[in-house]
C-alpha cells in the first residue's frame, strides 16, 4: 500500500517538473482561484454549499479507491460522477441563473450609498402610506444570504423599486398582497413570497402570521424584515429573530439606515435615548443625497 501511494506521488511530481510553467500556470491558477471565490461568494448561505460539499466528498472518495485500489467502488462512483456537468446544472440552476443575472450587472454588484438612501426613503414611504390605510406588509430585505432556497411560489417582478409599486403590491386587490416581497440590491426581485413561519412559542403576543413569517426567514438567513400590521397599524422591523415594534417612520428610517451600513448589528427592544439626534443625523444624510441626485 505505501509503494502505491509513494509511487502515485512520484508520478504527479514527475508530471509538475516536466509541464509546469511558473508564469503561464501561475496566471491559470490565480484566474481560477478568483472564479472559485467568486462562485463561494454566490452560494454562500444557501443550501447550495450543503450539496457542494457533497460533491466534494464524493470526488475525494473516488480519488481513495483509486489509491487503495476498491474497484467496485470507484466503479460506482465513477459512473455516478460521469454525469456531474448535468447534476450540477440540475441541483444549481437557481443560483446559476442568478450568476448569470449578476454578470450581466457586473462581477461584484454593489448598491451604492445613494441608491441605498434611495431604497431606504421608498421603503419608509410605502409603509407610512400602507400604515395609514390600515394595510398589512412584509418587505424582506435580501442581504449576503441568497433567499432562493427559503421563497416559494413567489412571482417575479424585477421592477424599480418604489413607495407606488410596493402599496400596489400589498392593497387587498392586488393578487399578491398575502405573500412578501423581497427587495434584492435594491429593486423589487419577487412578491407573494411564501416565508417559513418561526415556531418558536416565546414571541411577543398578539402577533399574526406576517410577524411569525419575519421572525422565520430572519432566524435562517441574515435578511431585515418591515413588518406593517393591519391590525395594529404598527411598523416592526425583524432582524436575527429579534423584533422592534411600534416604530413609527423617522426610527423606522433610523433603524433601516444603522442596520444597512452595519452600525447596528443586534435589534435592541427600542430606540435609546439619543435617537432623536440620529434621526436628525439621518434625516440630514437622506436630505444631502437627494439634493445631490436633484
Amino acid at each position: 500500500m505505501i509503494q502505491v501511494i509513494w509511487t502515485f506521488l512520484s508520478e504527479i511530481g514527475d508530471f509538475f517538473a516536466a509541464n509546469f510553467d511558473p508564469w503561464r500556470d501561475s496566471i491559470d491558477i490565480f484566474l481560477v482561484t478568483i472564479g472559485i471565490y467568486w462562485l463561494l461568494l454566490l452560494i454562500q448561505g444557501t443550501r447550495a454549499i450543503q450539496i457542494l460539499v457533497g460533491l466534494i466528498v464524493l470526488i475525494g472518495l473516488s480519488l481513495a479507491s483509486e489509491v487503495f485500489q476498491l474497484p467496485t467502488v470507484r466503479l460506482i462512483l465513477q459512473n455516478f460522477l460521469g454525469s456531474a456537468v448535468l447534476i450540477i446544472i440540475v441541483l444549481f440552476q437557481n443560483d446559476i441563473r442568478r450568476a448569470l443575472a449578476q454578470v450581466g450587472r457586473g462581477f461584484f454588484p454593489a448598491v451604492s450609498a445613494q441608491q441605498e438612501s434611495q431604497m431606504l426613503e421608498e421603503i419608509v414611504r410605502a409603509a407610512q402610506s400602507l400604515v395609514q390605510k390600515r394595510v398589512g406588509a412584509l418587505i424582506v430585505l435580501e442581504r449576503e444570504s441568497a433567499l432562493t432556497d427559503q421563497i416559494e411560489a413567489g412571482r417575479v417582478i424585477d421592477s424599480v423599486l418604489s413607495a407606488d409599486l410596493l402599496v400596489a403590491l400589498f392593497l387587498p386587490v392586488s393578487p399578491l398582497h398575502d405573500g412578501a416581497v423581497v427587495v434584492r440590491d435594491g429593486r423589487v426581485a419577487s412578491a407573494g413570497c411564501i416565508l417559513p413561519l418561526a415556531q418558536r412559542d416565546n414571541l411577543p403576543d398578539g402577533i399574526g402570521t406576517r410577524h411569525r413569517a419575519a421572525v422565520g426567514i430572519t432566524e435562517e438567513t441574515d435578511a431585515v424584515v418591515v413588518v406593517v400590521s393591519e391590525e395594529t397599524a404598527g411598523i416592526s422591523v425583524v432582524m436575527a429573530g429579534e423584533m422592534v415594534r411600534e416604530l413609527d417612520a423617522p426610527r423606522l428610517r433610523v433603524m433601516l439606515h444603522e442596520i444597512l451600513t452595519g452600525e447596528t448589528q443586534k435589534l435592541g427592544s427600542e430606540p435609546d435615548g439619543d435617537s432623536e439626534s440620529r434621526i436628525s443625523d439621518v434625516e440630514s444624510t437622506v436630505a444631502g443625497i437627494s439634493a445631490s441626485r436633484g
